[in-house]
């Protein structure tokens, strides 16, 4: 996702949520895994780490392709 200017923004659950629900539900979502697209597997939530220090959604991409 894209700040106004262009530039990445942080991309929170919320906006996230909101920005997959206008698209169809059946969709595939992908992310780049360096190589190219791979199909997302999982999700791991990591907890918050310390003070200040926010929880994160980490994505896991498909090891089959």
């Amino acid at each position: 996702m894209k700040d106004h200017r262009g530039e990445g923004a942080i991309v929170t659950v919320a906006k996230l949520i909101e920005a997959l629900a206008s698209m169809p539900k059946d969709a595939i979502v992908l992310m780049d895994s360096g190589a190219g697209l791979s199909r997302v597997d999982a999700l791991e939530l990591v907890a918050e780490q310390g003070p200040g220090a926010p929880a994160e959604v980490i994505l896991q991409p498909s090891l089959d392709e």
